[in-house]
């Protein structure tokens, strides 16, 4: 993107330095608070295990400090100024990142990276003038928060077998939508639905799907949590009970969603590369702070974890290097996708490891007990954000060019009736 109107880029070190000073002005450095190992928040979870109300107040904290970073030029970093952002290459976002983890901040859930690294971006480039001018800002600011109608029940990973109906109304300068999503994390506090709605039934699988951007809160809405392994509920299912939606929120032209849904998705994909590093961060902090010597055998499982979190950041560097020289990063963004779940396995074993029966019995003890929601919803991330075997097929039809729906040999044929 040309920048013949923008400030210069400042040197990655320099921004680093401005962005540590300017945290420190409105922030607490968890080293000065006594956050020392074993003392504060010990919280793990991949799956938030809140209520409906602490899910609504730790949004409003995050949101209070989204809007601080935004409002004072640390926000949408690499948006152009139009839209409150600076211009900056991609990964000056992965660099201001680094230095707010030394601060005590609030914690985003996942509806804020979904609104702000993929709903917007995608409205940016499939948005009508009028859209973007009426989105982007209140996106990038939190002031408006948006959550992804896509997975539905009978459609699996497969999203283009979406079965939600969207049928014009009698004037025909609206939609009436019916169906059923389900896996929806954030639609409880959510102020938009991006919806995956199929308008042409007798169109070919990925022809005759459009997108609608809902409002959450209109007549037949319904969300209804899903109660998860640990108790709680972070995503929900979603009704669309003959919900009116005005063409003016349709988000790219009719019958062409799919390609819409593939740039939320490549997004997604994007992102999900850095999954559960804190968590790996923070099970090796438990090794090293563990009340005993380590056996060889769990030394040897830290140090893997250790060189693990190496390669998954550099994986994610490589996305960041693509984005940046103008590439559409697939593969890569399903090798960090891949890489990503199986790192929170890694980190699962090492916890399971070094805590043993601890792990299992709510002691109160700091730092043990918390664990188990780790362990119970790591294995969920090798379904969301496109399963893992979602990205093995596409890794293998782009980068080993394998066919799509490979036909058996009449041998195998036979040896398979055998």
């Amino acid at each position: 993107m040309t920048r013949t109107n923008a400030a210069p880029v400042p040197a990655p070190e320099d921004f680093r330095t401005e962005a540590r000073r300017w945290l420190s002005d409105v922030a607490d450095h968890r080293g000065t608070r006594g956050q020392e190992w074993g003392s504060g928040d010990d919280s793990v979870a991949v799956f938030e295990n809140w209520t409906e109300d602490e899910e609504r107040a730790h949004t409003e904290r995050i949101r209070a400090w989204e809007r601080t970073r935004y409002d004072q030029g640390w926000g949408a970093l690499g948006w152009p100024e139009e839209y409150g952002g600076r211009e900056l290459p991609a990964y000056y976002e992965q660099l201001y990142r680094a230095e707010e983890a030394a601060f005590d901040v609030p914690r985003r859930t996942e509806i804020f990276p979904v609104t702000q690294q993929l709903v917007a971006p995608a409205i940016r480039i499939w948005g009508t003038e009028e859209q973007r001018r009426r989105w982007l800002r209140p996106m990038l600011r939190t002031d408006e928060l948006a959550c992804q109608l896509f997975s539905e029940t009978e459609a699996g990973s497969d999203l283009a077998a979406v079965r939600t109906r969207a049928v014009r109304d009698a004037d025909g300068d609206g939609w009436v939508l019916r169906g059923h999503k389900v896996w929806t994390s954030g639609a409880r506090v959510a102020t938009w639905g991006v919806a995956v709605c199929r308008t042409d039934p007798d169109a070919p699988k990925h022809a005759g799907i459009t997108v609608f951007l809902v409002r959450m809160d209109a007549p037949g809405v319904t969300v209804r949590p899903i109660r998860q392994m640990t108790g709680g509920s972070s995503f929900n299912e979603v009704y669309l009970d003959d919900v009116r939606v005005p063409d003016t929120d349709r988000l790219g032209p009719v019958g062409e969603g799919w390609r819409v849904t593939l740039t939320v998705l490549a997004a997604e994909r994007l992102d999900s590369g850095t999954l559960g590093l804190d968590n790996a961060d923070r099970a090796l902090d438990l090794a090293r702070n563990l009340p005993r010597p380590l056996t060889g055998g769990e030394q040897q499982q830290a140090g893997d974890l250790f060189v693990r979190t190496l390669v998954q950041r550099l994986i994610g560097l490589r996305v960041t290097a693509a984005l940046v020289a103008g590439q559409e990063p697939g593969a890569e963004a399903s090798v960090g996708k891949l890489y990503a779940t199986a790192t929170m396995r890694a980190t699962t074993d090492l916890v399971h490891q070094l805590l043993g029966p601890r792990l299992a019995a709510d002691t109160g003890e700091w730092g043990t007990f918390a664990w188990t929601e780790h362990l119970l919803g790591a294995p969920g991330y090798s379904i969301a954000g496109g399963s893992d075997e979602i990205q093995r097929n596409i890794l293998a039809e782009r980068v080993l060019g394998l066919p799509k729906d490979p036909k058996p040999t009449p041998k195998q044929t036979e040896e398979g009736a055998r």
